[in-house]
């Protein structure tokens, strides 16, 4: 039995801009939930634009005060009413959906865009059973947290907390890289070498891309030399399409992930991809309209696909973790105790000291 105190320590958003440490009740696991005591909690590229008010389109967050977090790891340590699926002391990963599962969406496993999205009660309004943990439903940011069971995968022995927590990272690139589509032998490109990018570039090397091209600069683009990338582009110091074109040929590459969210990265990437071949965007953007070259996106049936979130692919995430074939080990470059979350996000949202993945650990 373990012992589970009645107060925990949460590091919630008290208002933009505004981080404050507080104690909270240990929330209580419900039908269908467990509650997980959470071990690491990785900061995401959107943690930061939430605490400076950056989505305020999207309602996110919907109240003050707000515990966020989202990608994360843990241990289960209490049922909730007819939780069958897990056991107390199973090691956990979670995801930041878990779709109402009753819309239509859901029904054809596309949980990440459920039509109930944000129907979730807080409000007064109907609950209609979709959670977005850590944007519109509690995070990870605390020491315990309720999750359906719906939005938990187990973690492989020998995959560490810190490298768990980045199921939800490296499911958002897997995600992108599945709907792209990888072509055995062919030529893939990621444009952007952040911690999705880096885990775009693995995947499609484990899915069997015959060449792997890294568009970014600094020390990201040495990262992912050092993690296998076959080519890299400095685009500080060349033209990447040109470059893309010369090394295929001038046939171009056959699929292109956009995961830096610059907003000429989807212009450059239909300029770079193949006739027939497939653009992924992954990102996402301070500006809602981004240039495309619309003519050769017609003239050259180029596809387009966006992805949201990461639907479906956790299982193999972790098992990309597990076997090596994502080196999750070497994207966690820094860890901080909830204490210093402030400090952690600063380190993370302007790359100081080489950060590429910072864990916290409530």
């Amino acid at each position: 039995m373990i012992e589970i105190p009645k107060k925990m320590k949460a590091m919630a958003l008290m208002a933009y801009d505004h981080l404050e440490m507080i104690e909270v009740p240990v929330p209580q696991p419900g039908p269908g939930e467990v509650l997980c005591r959470i071990k690491s909690v990785a900061i995401c590229g959107s943690d930061p634009k939430m605490i400076h008010g950056g989505y305020r389109f999207a309602n996110w967050p919907p109240y003050f005060p707000f515990i966020m977090g989202h990608e994360w790891a843990g241990q289960v340590v209490a049922l909730g009413p007819g939780v069958t699926e897990f056991q107390v002391g199973d090691r956990v990963a979670g995801e930041a959906h878990c779709g109402c599962g009753k819309c239509d969406n859901c029904k054809r496993g596309h949980y990440t865009v459920c039509l109930n999205y944000g129907k979730d009660g807080h409000d007064g309004g109907p609950d209609m059973g979709h959670r977005h943990y850590g944007f519109y439903w509690q995070g990870a940011n605390a020491e315990y947290n309720v999750y359906k069971v719906g939005a938990l995968h187990r973690i492989p022995d020998n995959v560490s907390y810190d490298v768990a927590s980045m199921c939800d990272c490296a499911g958002v690139a897997l995600h992108g890289v599945e709907l792209a589509g990888v072509t055995p032998g062919g030529t893939s490109v990621v444009i952007g070498p952040g911690p999705i990018g880096l885990c775009a570039m693995m995947e499609c090397k484990a899915m069997g891309s015959g060449r792997v091209i890294v568009i970014g600069r600094g020390a990201k683009l040495e990262k992912a030399r050092e993690l296998g990338a076959d080519v890299c582009i400095d685009f500080e110091k060349e033209d990447p399409v040109a470059r893309v074109l010369e090394l295929t040929g001038g046939v171009g590459a056959d699929e292109v992930m956009e995961c830096s969210g610059a907003p000429d990265s989807p212009e450059k990437a239909c300029r770079m991809v193949r006739k027939t071949g497939a653009v992924a965007i992954i990102a996402t953007y301070k500006q809602s309209d981004v240039p495309l070259p619309m003519n050769i996106i017609n003239f050259n049936e180029i596809r387009i696909v966006g992805a949201k979130a990461n639907p479906n692919v956790s299982e193999k995430a972790l098992c990309f973790f597990s076997t090596g074939a994502i080196q999750g080990e070497k994207l966690v470059t820094h860890t901080f105790p909830l204490e210093e979350y402030a400090k952690a996000v600063d380190v993370f949202e302007h790359k100081k000291d080489g950060s590429i993945k910072v864990v916290i650990h409530p």
